[in-house]
């Protein structure tokens, strides 16, 4: 009984958590097209981005039929129709930017949406999961998983820096695929007490990490800052921790009281939460907290991963009580590995945000309305300044979050074989 108890508990199958071998927590060949029922909503949602500049989102979104959701049953179907009512929701609500949002989400847009989000475990917003996890398509089928190579379905106002955007992201969670798949091997190699299975997953883990900061990269190709931050963020912001919508959204004929949704955050992704849980990062209360309330962005498969990575046995304890140089060097290059990625993803929110918010402050100090009005920065969202669309102080964030990862490294000590044990 008691062998099967342990049996159970260590078997982290990715197929059990809906993890594919392939894709990793992105979801495999989304559908591109609903029933022709749910036409309504798929015209909309792809014509966003033309509808906001028109300024008549609005105004179709007041059009649409009340449609019922009964009929969408597979997965699939369940997150496109989640993708294209996020995607209509955040153009909805910021239409005339963070000057004039809407306090009501209208039923007919309101009580489908709530009812999917239900359905798939996930808040009633754009999430990661939808704008990068589900968003996208191969030209060619038959080709290659390159930017070249991949659309987006649906669009918010950017251009081709939003498409940039999400897909490098994309190319960030399809980096790592090879380091989650060895997740399972070191956590199944600590229960075995197997010190080479273990430093081999380690160091598959390691060269995944490096190949997620070399697709980061191409933020810098694909994305400019100023688009980025003048136009795109604004829809991906949230009504929580956010002082444009401080009391939050009236989804009506869902409650009448206002709730409150962070918005997309790389927070919510859920690889760099598996890893933190593996190498035994501890995060302080605030930033902790934070990281928590962002799993519940997550499909609760995911989050499931995440929570039995943390309840396996320590992999840092076992690194140190066996005091192997191979296996402890394999480790370390882990850590370090990760802390380069937080370093990486500082430098490149200092671009994309703490710059252009200390450009946008200089523009309103100094310049006319008029500068300002053809300026993507000058006309950036006071609110959102210094901030991560999710809600948090986003540098005081990476930085603790970058630290916090820096105290798992094993400190080199006098005992005899090296290491402090």
């Amino acid at each position: 009984m008691g062998t099967q108890l342990v049996d159970s508990k260590r078997h982290l199958a990715l197929k059990k958590y809906h993890i594919s071998e392939e894709y990793g927590f992105v979801l495999p060949k989304p559908l591109t097209e609903l029933p022709p029922y749910f036409k309504p909503w798929m015209d909309i949602a792809g014509r966003v981005s033309e509808l906001i500049s028109e300024h008549s989102l609005r105004s179709l979104v007041h059009e649409l039929p009340l449609l019922e959701t009964d009929s969408l049953q597979s997965h699939h179907e369940l997150r496109l129709a989640h993708l294209a009512l996020s995607v209509i929701t955040m153009g909805y609500v910021w239409q005339e930017g963070e000057n004039n949002p809407v306090k009501v989400l209208p039923h007919n847009l309101a009580v489908p949406y709530w009812v999917i989000s239900q359905k798939l475990g996930l808040p009633p917003i754009l999430t990661h999961a939808d704008g990068v996890l589900a968003n996208w398509r191969k030209k060619d089928p038959a080709g290659s998983m390159d930017i070249e190579n991949l659309e987006l379905l649906f669009c918010l106002p950017g251009g081709k820096n939003a498409r940039g955007f999400f897909l490098v992201t994309l190319l960030v969670e399809l980096a790592a695929v090879p380091g989650l798949k060895a997740i399972p091997d070191a956590i199944n190699g600590v229960y075995d007490g197997d010190v080479t299975v273990v430093t081999r997953a380690l160091d598959v883990i390691a060269q995944a990490i490096d190949n997620m900061k070399e697709a980061l990269k191409g933020m810098h190709v694909h994305v400019d800052p100023s688009i980025f931050y003048g136009i795109m963020r604004i829809f991906l912001s949230g009504w929580k921790d956010n002082p444009t919508m401080a009391e939050g959204l009236v989804y009506e004929g869902v409650q009448a009281k206002p709730m409150e949704y962070s918005g997309g955050s790389a927070a919510q992704s859920s690889l760099l939460h598996c890893l933190d849980e593996l190498l035994g990062v501890k995060h302080e209360e605030k930033s902790g907290a934070f990281l928590t309330r962002m799993q519940g962005y997550m499909p609760p498969s995911h989050k499931r991963f995440i929570e039995d990575i943390s309840s396996s046995p320590s992999l840092r304890d076992f690194v140190l009580k066996r005091g192997d140089e191979s296996l402890t060097k394999a480790f370390q290059c882990c850590v370090d590995r990760l802390v380069a990625f937080r370093n990486y993803h500082i430098n490149i929110v200092s671009r994309f945000i703490s710059i252009p918010a200390a450009r946008a402050r200089q523009l309103r100090a100094s310049s006319s309305a008029s500068q300002e009005e053809h300026d993507p920065v000058g006309r950036a969202p006071t609110a959102l300044e210094e901030r991560g669309t999710g809600g948090s102080g986003i540098m005081s964030f990476l930085k603790v979050v970058r630290n916090q990862t820096k105290d798992v490294l094993i400190k080199p000590s006098t005992t005899e074989n090296g290491y402090d044990l």
